[in-house]
């Protein structure tokens, strides 16, 4: 990516200038390495990271800049496209518990639609159109299937980025206890919290088995993890300019945090031990370290 295209990819996503550091230092040699490994067919990646890691900001990056060095055509998903409806979702929340409402942990995405999707997108012929699905979050709902962006084939490269994927379940007695006000408050009985970590066990793990690679973006600590989470709905509500259903104050942004907090965790604690890739980020947002796994 040249110094202009990089200038337009910063005020695209409103990144300030230090990315540009991180670019040098990290992003065109993860790319490099991308193009450096031999593959037998259309390869998947998977970039996991907590929210507001910059998963979306590296998939996105990733796709331009495999574009700019080889010519590859990549289309890029975000398991936030995977998102049961809001319709669906209050349907499990009556059905199995009230938490499941809410949008985000494992539970709440279609898995089989994500695992079909991966694998016609891997397989999409030349010429051949696909839509790719997308979410509202403003809305908390799909996007209406009109809007979706489509890609033509043949695909180089499939890029899914989502903040759980790839991270193992927990062991029964580690649900045991509550790690937080919401579990403590909402989850006494720990109903919730089981379900979310068997369908990790069984429906998620069958979609991450078709990861050919995983980038992880490592947060420090999870008191990061809510500061950048802010700022990211700083910007959606800028992007939206309007008070829209789905987009949330202070209060409720920490709560809904409250939801991913335990998977962050084992996901910090976990992940760099397996990931292919692991981008450490300090507590100012910045890259410092990156580390492959051989």
């Amino acid at each position: 990516m040249d110094d202009s295209r990089l200038t337009d990819f910063c005020k695209a996503h409103r990144l300030p200038d230090s990315f540009r550091q991180v670019v040098a230092e990290y992003y065109v040699a993860l790319a490099r390495w991308l193009l450096e490994t031999s593959w037998r067919i259309t390869p998947i990646i998977g970039i996991c990271g907590a929210q507001g890691t910059g998963k979306s900001t590296l998939a996105e990056f990733l796709a331009e800049e495999l574009d700019w060095l080889a010519d590859w055509s990549v289309a890029v998903l975000s398991m936030d496209d995977f998102y049961l409806s809001r319709t669906e979702r209050l349907e499990l929340s009556r059905k199995v518990h009230p938490l499941l409402a809410t949008r985000g942990p494992p539970g709440t995405h279609d898995c089989e639609m994500m695992g079909d999707y991966l694998e016609r997108l891997r397989r999409l012929g030349d010429g051949e159109s696909m839509a790719l699905p997308r979410f509202d979050k403003s809305r908390d709902d799909r996007a209406p299937p009109e809007t979706w962006p489509h890609v033509i084939g043949p695909l180089d490269a499939v890029i899914l980025e989502g903040w759980c994927l790839g991270v193992p379940p927990q062991n029964d007695g580690d649900l045991v206890s509550p790690i937080n006000e919401l579990e403590a408050n909402r989850d006494g009985d720990g109903r919730w919290r089981t379900h979310v970590n068997n369908r990790l066990r069984e429906d998620y793990a069958e979609v991450f088995s078709r990861l050919d690679r995983l980038v992880f973006l490592q947060a420090p600590n999870m008191e990061s993890v809510l500061r950048w989470r802010n700022k990211q709905e700083r910007k959606l509500i800028a992007e939206t300019s309007a008070r829209e259903p789905g987009v949330m104050n202070t209060s409720q942004l920490q709560e809904f945090v409250q939801h991913f907090e335990r998977l962050s965790r084992v996901a910090i604690a976990e992940l760099p031990a397996f990931a292919d890739v692991t981008l450490m980020l300090d507590s100012s947002h910045q890259v410092r370290e990156i580390h492959y796994r051989t």
